[in-house]
Parts: C-alpha cells; sequence; structure tokens
C-alpha cells in the first residue's frame, strides 16, 4: 500500500494560518487590556522603562499628598495663631482700659474676670506640662492640634516633609514654639494654679505687645513656608502630568492602527483557512482521480 502523498503548500498555509492566528490573538490582547505591552516580550526596553516611570510617578503623588497635608498643617497653625492674635488684642484693649483711674474696683474686677478668661483659652490652646507653664496640672491635650499632633510645643528640629520623588527633595517647617519667650507669660501661672499676670499689672501692655510681635512673626514665617509649599505642590503636579503623559505614550496602544492590524490578521486568517480547505478538496480530488 503507497503512503499517502504530503501536500508541501497545505503545511505552508497551515504555518501561515497559525501565524496569524497568533498576531490576531495578540492584537485582540492589546486592545482588550488598552496596552501596547502585553508581555514584556513585546517591547522588553520600553517595559522595563516604563515600570521605573510608573514606580516614579507613584512616589510623585505621594509626595504630592504629603505637600497638600504640610499646607492643611500650616494653615492650621496659622489660624490658631491668628485666634490667639485676637485674644491678644483684646487683652492689650482691657489692660488700657484697667489703667483708667476713674473705674471702680467692680469694673476692674470684670475686666480681670475677662483678662482670666482669655489667659485660660490661650493656656488651653497652646497646652504644655507645669514644668513648661506653671500651675497645678498639664495640659497633655491641647486645643492647638492637627491630626494628634501639638502644635505649639519645642519641636527644635521641625517638621521635616518628603516634598518630591528623590529622598533629597525635603522641606522643613520651623517649630512654632509659644511656651516660652513673651507668649509664655501670657498664660503662664504659679505653683498654686494663678496667673502670674494680671490686667492691672504694670507690664502687662508692653508684654503684650511682646507677645503681639511674637504671633506676628511665626505667621510671617509660616507665610514664607506656605508659599514655598504652593510651587512645590505646582511642580509636583506638572511632573505628575508629564510622568502620566510620556507613560501612557510607552505603554497604551493607538486604537485605531491596532483595529487595523486586527482586521487584517483577521482577514488574513479567514482567507488562508479558505485557502487551505481550497487545496484538501484540491488533493482528495486527486486520489479519488488515481484511485478510480
Amino acid at each position: 500500500m503507497s503512503a499517502t502523498p504530503i501536500n508541501t503548500q497545505t503545511l505552508q498555509d497551515a504555518r501561515n494560518i497559525s501565524r496569524m492566528n497568533t498576531l490576531l490573538d495578540r492584537s485582540i490582547a492589546r486592545l482588550s487590556s488598552g496596552s501596547r505591552m502585553v508581555a514584556a516580550s513585546d517591547d522588553p526596553a520600553g517595559s522595563a522603562l516604563a515600570e521605573k516611570l510608573s514606580a516614579q510617578n507613584l512616589r510623585v503623588g505621594a509626595a504630592s499628598t504629603n505637600v497638600q497635608n504640610a499646607v492643611s498643617f500650616t494653615q492650621s497653625v496659622d489660624g490658631f495663631l491668628d485666634g490667639m492674635g485676637d485674644l491678644l488684642g483684646r487683652m492689650s484693649e482691657l489692660a488700657i482700659l484697667a489703667r483708667d483711674p476713674l473705674k471702680n474696683a467692680g469694673d476692674l474686677a470684670l475686666y480681670q474676670q475677662e483678662f482670666e478668661q482669655l489667659q485660660t483659652q490661650i493656656r488651653n490652646t497652646i497646652g504644655g506640662n507645669t514644668t513648661d507653664i506653671g500651675g497645678t496640672y498639664n495640659i497633655t491635650k491641647p486645643f492647638g492640634t492637627f491630626n494628634g499632633r501639638t502644635l505649639f510645643g519645642a519641636n527644635p528640629a521641625g517638621t521635616v516633609i518628603a516634598t518630591g520623588q528623590a529622598s533629597t527633595q525635603r522641606l522643613t517647617i520651623p517649630e512654632t514654639n509659644l511656651r516660652d519667650g513673651a507668649m509664655l507669660s501670657m498664660f503662664q501661672q504659679d505653683a498654686a494654679g494663678v496667673f502670674t499676670m494680671s490686667v492691672t499689672d504694670a507690664a502687662a501692655i508692653g508684654n503684650i505687645n511682646s507677645a503681639i510681635g511674637e504671633i506676628a512673626d511665626e505667621r510671617s514665617t509660616l507665610g514664607a513656608v506656605g508659599g514655598r509649599l504652593e510651587l512645590v505642590a505646582s511642580a509636583l503636579a506638572s511632573e505628575g502630568e508629564s510622568l502620566t503623559s510620556t507613560i501612557s505614550k510607552i505603554s497604551d496602544i493607538d486604537v485605531a492602527t491596532e483595529s487595523t492590524r486586527m482586521a487584517k490578521y483577521d482577514l488574513l486568517t479567514k482567507s488562508g483557512t479558505a485557502m487551505l480547505t481550497q487545496a484538501n478538496q484540491s488533493t482528495r480530488s486527486v486520489l479519488r482521480l488515481l484511485q478510480g
């Protein structure tokens, strides 16, 4: 019995169909995923670059979040400082009113009562241990906090913020320590819990003015830091947009071009299948003629 003859054209057609099927499947995978690189083998260099840029973009996004939090932090500190500035302004007004010799003891007592209320508010806002601010109890949870962080205590190193994707890109927000200097005299108490400064003290007006000056200086410093943070936030936003655009150009597929390729591969696959069927039919016809 003779061996069945091999149709070399049929084998070639089958190989072509297999190759077109592979290309068609890859094109469909690209369109369905939206990525030009379904596998790293599609573009090894591009895949590596996109991976590095994606990681860099994530770091930039994290730094942008840090900066936005820092902006909120400085705004919170400035808001408290602004409020304490208003309290000090009223305290200075009361100190001037208490200097009026025509006021009686009842008037002075009312001024002193309001003065102490303002001092208490400042003390509760700044907080601190009795070793720092005197008194009979520690204020460990003052009003002046941000996300559980005390705003107006000692922090010589400042608050260091990561402001970029590189480890060296940092910005330091200096401390706003109001537990010493001129501000301390506004709310300091003695061992019995009595404020060391009263509305009728001769030095009250001068001390209050010094405290107001300290508040103004702190707000000025924060304003400069806030300006830097806004510039950094803008730069990070621009960097993030550039990285996203670059990654998109490397990784994202051109839908129009790939759709054209898919249509081409689909047509060639169908044409090849038709030709393979035709070649098989021709082979069978020849065999029947020979057998007849």
